[in-house]
């Protein structure tokens, strides 16, 4: 029998049951680490009969088919960009839909690495940083701006003070932390000294709170040099300003102390000034009480006479009345001394004791009126010549030398005496005589 070669068609029915090959429209996230481990969606159709989802070359570790267009699959492990395939009884997807490896972040500085208790502006440094989507301050989310691949600006959020460490998300993973610390706001509770001299120079001890890492240290806004001895301390040298009460501030990176604090008040002192001295002589073996008058002469810490501290007492801002203290005969200068400085100097003469040598003539009428010459030593600044207890008129020649006009008064003799601010002389003998009778 002869064999016939027939064509065989399939019938529409036959052709119905045929299923086409899957079909990979996207996967979502479309990136992640390299170390895998990330549960992506893969949409499509025709996601019956699955055996297997790839990722390039590598089979994705576990899958779900939630449908026939859902899948859920687990990365494997992996570097760049792959294409991610389907593959069912009917065949493997062949469109393009990749899923890029993203290297984890790497974390190499922070600037600055310390901060106030809000608002810091912190530059944040590593690698692999594009595309980050979180980063974070002790776990509490910071606003951010990606910079470049290796930069990225954030700002602290607000944390109570103390150390925290710092990361950054991206697809690739969350990186490294590094150490960023709160600061507490520093605080200024005291001065001492809180005054000195408008030329500045003052050695002032700052204590406070919080002073550690401190960046300035203003009087009234001038920068002070300044050296941070604790946390609670800071020695610093007030700058020249003009007169008045100025806050003093210490700014650290927890922020910067206030300012009107009481605390911290530093007080410039104006110089004094001397105008006067009364009396302007007195005695070499002192004792003298001496009226200072001028200028700014509250809070006085010194009274000298020639270098030689005076006891004194303030009376007011233009007044000091001081004790002389003993010194050779001759001129000093007297200066007083305040937080301001040093005044300018007044001149006080110390003088040594009165001496009369000798009288003439040394008789005269008691009725008065002889003119009689003292002759004598130290006699300059005279303030009295006294016959007996009699103030007498005189006059000053010299300082050996006063003529003086005898008062009236009994026969008989009586002791002259001459007074200067060292002291009252030695006495010699004047005779009254009475006029003769008839």
């Amino acid at each position: 029998m002869a064999w016939r070669l027939v064509r065989w068609i399939p019938s529409p029915a036959w052709r119905s049951t045929v299923m086409p090959a899957p079909v990979v429209s996207s996967v979502s996230p479309n990136q992640g680490p390299t170390s895998g481990g990330t549960t992506v969606t893969v949409t499509g159709t025709d996601f019956t009969g699955v055996t297997n989802v790839r990722f390039g070359v590598k089979t994705a570790p576990t899958y779900v088919v939630d449908s026939p267009t859902t899948i859920r699959a687990v990365t494997p492990t992996g570097t760049g960009t792959v294409n991610v395939t389907v593959s069912t009884t009917q065949g493997t997807s062949s469109q393009s839909v990749p899923f890029t490896y993203v290297a984890a972040p790497s974390l190499s500085a922070l600037s600055p690495n310390q901060g106030p208790q809000t608002g810091a502006t912190v530059t944040v440094t590593g690698t692999n940083l594009s595309g980050a989507t979180a980063v974070r301050f002790g776990g509490v989310a910071a606003s951010f701006t990606v910079d470049s691949s290796t930069r990225i600006t954030a700002v602290a959020p607000a944390r109570a003070p103390g150390a925290v460490g710092v990361t950054v998300t991206t697809p690739g993973g969350t990186s490294n932390a590094l150490t960023f610390t709160y600061a507490a706001v520093p605080s200024v509770t005291g001065l001492s000294p809180n005054q000195g001299p408008q030329t500045g120079g003052t050695t002032v001890t700052v204590t406070g709170t919080s002073l550690s890492g401190a960046t300035a240290v203003r009087f009234g806004g001038v920068a002070a040099s300044f050296t941070v001895d604790s946390s609670t301390r800071i020695t610093a040298v007030a700058p020249a300003q003009a007169a008045g009460a100025v806050g003093v501030t210490v700014t650290t990176p927890g922020g910067t102390s206030n300012a009107a604090d009481p605390n911290a008040f530093f007080y410039y002192v104006a110089p004094p000034s001397l105008t006067g001295l009364a009396p302007l002589s007195g005695p070499k073996a002192g004792g003298t009480t001496v009226t200072l008058t001028g200028n700014d002469l509250l809070g006085a810490t010194a009274v000298r006479f020639g270098g030689v501290a005076a006891s004194f007492t303030v009376d007011s801002s233009t007044r000091i009345t001081a004790v002389a203290p003993a010194q050779a005969t001759g001129a000093v200068a007297v200066t007083v001394t305040t937080p301001g400085g040093t005044s300018n100097p007044v001149e006080y003469v110390y003088l040594n004791d009165p001496l009369l040598a000798s009288l003439a003539p040394d008789q005269g009428s008691v009725h008065g009126g002889t003119v009689v010459t003292l002759t004598g030593s130290d006699l300059a600044a005279t303030t009295g010549v006294t016959f007996g207890a009699v103030p007498a008129t005189f006059t000053v020649a010299s300082p050996t030398q006063i003529t003086t006009v005898a008062p009236p008064g009994l026969a008989g003799p009586v002791s002259v005496t001459v007074t200067t601010p060292a002291g009252t002389s030695n006495g010699l003998t004047y005779t009254r005589i009475a006029a003769p009778e008839i």
